[in-house]
């Protein structure tokens, strides 16, 4: 997938709720339809997220979680 990501988020080692207020710090700070990529390794995030996306009007182009349990995701803002 070929995305053009505005800002990268590191939020691996980082717990409930800093993963989704980062996230949600990122989103208000680009424009609509720009992309914010997250990079985490707290397992809530993967249900977090997608919540955050649906309750906020943001689309979740992307998430999967990876062999070492690392969760990646791409956030459209709405």
């Amino acid at each position: 997938m070929s995305v053009d990501v505005k800002v990268e988020l590191n939020t691996r080692g980082l717990y409930c709720p800093d993963p989704i207020m980062m996230l949600r710090q990122a989103i208000r700070k680009i424009q609509s339809g720009e992309v914010v990529e997250v990079f985490a390794t707290d397992p809530s995030t993967s249900w977090d997220i997608p919540r955050f996306c649906t309750h906020m009007g943001h689309e979740l182009l992307l998430q999967e979680e990876t062999a070492s349990k690392e969760y990646h995701y791409l956030v459209k803002k709405g």
